[in-house]
């Protein structure tokens, strides 16, 4: 780009690049506070958690990455982003079907104390990215990930509070097979957003390959 050519509209602010440095910083501590804790505990819905983390750390340093590029990188990016989210769900849904064969039944506690530590988390990082998720379908598939997150922490403490007052693995299945699908149907909304931003950046970009940007226009 030129020094003359125009801003690239809908560029992100400053205030939200801070906010992703820090939910990346947030999402890399309690992955590894969950993953230890879905092993020691057992359970299938802490385990998805973690990974949702471990992913949304490395979406989060995907955003960072484009986030002074034009629109046509940050849509690529969140295509990205809504392919991972959906394999995500897949793999979740798939463990859970797994484990549903061992019959094993994880400890509720360590999932109850952790997953309220995580919402904690959670919803320290949503509401500082709650101001962009309108935003361009990078920005959108960021607040997406964090308020699945903060939705997944909720549904992991009522795993824990089912699991132990039935004494089954039944509600810590129920809850991981709901953030795997949560996670498909927001991977499939951000991809959709993302191929509107891509045509859109697209047309823009043929539009001023046929158009030079500052050559007079002809007319009589």
């Amino acid at each position: 780009m030129t020094c003359c050519s125009a801003p690239e509209p809908n560029q992100p602010s400053p205030g939200f690049r801070r906010a992703l440095w820090i939910a990346l910083w947030v999402n890399l501590a309690m992955f590894l506070v969950e993953g230890v804790a879905s092993l020691q505990s057992g359970s299938v819905s802490l385990m998805a958690d973690a990974i949702d983390f471990f992913g949304d750390s490395a979406n989060y340093l995907l955003s960072l990455s484009v986030l002074s590029m034009g629109m046509l990188w940050r849509g690529r990016a969140a295509m990205v982003k809504g392919i991972t989210m959906t394999l995500f769900g897949i793999v979740v849904l798939g463990r859970a079907a797994w484990v549903m064969q061992s019959g094993a039944t994880p400890e509720p506690l360590t999932m109850g104390a952790v997953g309220l530590l995580a919402l904690a988390a959670n919803v320290i990082v949503a509401l500082m990215l709650f101001r962009y998720r309108e935003g361009d379908s990078d920005m959108r598939s960021v607040w997406l990930c964090s308020r699945n997150d903060a939705i997944g922490n909720v549904a992991v403490m009522v795993a824990a509070l089912g699991v132990f007052g039935t004494g089954t693995a039944w509600p810590d299945l129920a809850v991981a097979a709901v953030m795997g699908g949560l996670a498909i149907t927001s991977g499939v909304s951000v991809m959709r957003h993302a191929r509107r931003d891509l045509h859109n950046a697209r047309a823009s970009l043929t539009r001023a390959a046929i158009v030079p940007q500052g050559a007079p226009q002809s007319g009589l």
